[in-house]
């Protein structure tokens, strides 16, 4: 498909969609983790190589998993991690075609991020801890850090980590000291968090729930500067007569402007300018749930998931798993306030 300087990637996932990834080095790496236990990496490249009108060869790495990947990130040109319901912390080396088992975990690895300011992985889990590891020492994790409750996303700005838990609770970390976090908040939002994803200019972070809301939030604790956090209601529609509310799945800020996009389990991406409080756009609605987003690092590039949420029953399991690459306009994504 291209439609709109759109392309949906093929073959499809076999199972939902649960990360996507740019390369923070290069726009022309995608990394995609998948319920069908795959990592992949796509070759955006290719796409606009051959026309737009072949997206079937553009796999550069493939590897199944013994069981469901839920998250993946880089640590630089030729190095992925990934963690998932085998517990299991793995990088693949790229050039090499090396594949290392770092450690494990006492439950599935939900969240993985890779923080340059420290060059270190750090890993999330249902069993109620982060680990830090360093593949270049012989001790693979470095720390363990336990936590009050399952790890539901994380992000880090700067030596900034905010670790988002169930039953709300959100841990705001110094990555150069983690004996205790810097903060210990509840969550804005009164229903189960989905994702947080961090300012790119460090000042805060932004929130997601079950209940079609989002937050903004700021890490100075002053008064002066919480009194500038607030939330709003999002990824709701009306059919007869009835306000069905649905999640928003995923968030992802704009590298160069600082704008986000949230995706919800109606289908649809929205962009936001959270300095003027203001929706900038609305974009064609996807086939099902979203249930990831990222922007490429030079911000030319947007990749959607879409994942089937099982919500009716009626329909083709699996049918409406898909990923899109939409390339940008040069201002798109630019807010109201620059």
């Amino acid at each position: 498909m291209n439609k709109h300087n759109q392309w949906e990637i093929t073959p499809s996932p076999l199972d939902g969609v649960s990360s996507l990834l740019f390369s923070p080095y290069t726009s022309m790496h995608l990394a995609m983790t998948s319920w069908d236990k795959t990592l992949k990496l796509i070759d955006i490249a290719s796409i606009l190589s051959n026309d737009n009108k072949d997206t079937q060869n553009i796999i550069l790495f493939n590897y199944e998993h013994k069981a469901p990947v839920l998250d993946c990130c880089f640590s630089n040109e030729i190095h992925i991690y990934t963690g998932g319901l085998d517990r299991r912390v793995r990088m693949f080396d790229l050039f090499a075609s090396n594949i290392t088992v770092l450690g494990t975990h006492d439950d599935a690895i939900k969240s993985t991020l890779f923080n340059r300011d420290i060059n270190l992985l750090i890993t999330g889990s249902w069993d109620k801890t982060i680990r830090q590891w360093d593949s270049r020492s012989n001790d693979k994790s470095v720390n363990v850090y336990s936590l009050p409750q399952k790890v539901f996303s994380m992000d880090s700005v700067d030596y900034k980590l905010v670790v988002a838990m169930a039953n709300r609770i959100v841990y705001i970390y110094d990555l150069r000291n983690m004996t205790e976090p810097l903060q210990q908040r509840e969550s804005s939002l009164k229903f189960m968090t989905r994702v947080v994803k961090c300012m790119p200019d460090g000042q805060g972070y932004v929130t997601s729930s079950i209940e079609g809301r989002v937050s903004v939030e700021f890490f100075d604790p002053s008064p002066e500067s919480q009194i500038k956090k607030y939330a709003f209601k999002c990824h709701r529609q009306v059919h007869n007569g009835i306000d069905n509310v649905y999640p928003v799945n995923a968030l992802a800020f704009h590298p160069k402007y600082g704008t986000f996009v949230s995706g919800g389990g109606d289908g649809i991406v929205a962009l936001w300018d959270g300095v003027v409080k203001k929706r900038l756009r609305q974009y064609p609605k996807y086939p099902a749930s979203i249930s990831s987003l990222t922007f490429s690092n030079d911000g030319k590039y947007m990749a959607i998931g879409t994942s089937d949420d099982y919500r009716d029953v009626d329909k083709e399991t699996n049918a409406n798993n898909k990923l899109f690459v939409r390339e940008l306009l040069e201002e798109e994504c630019k807010g109201k306030a620059i």
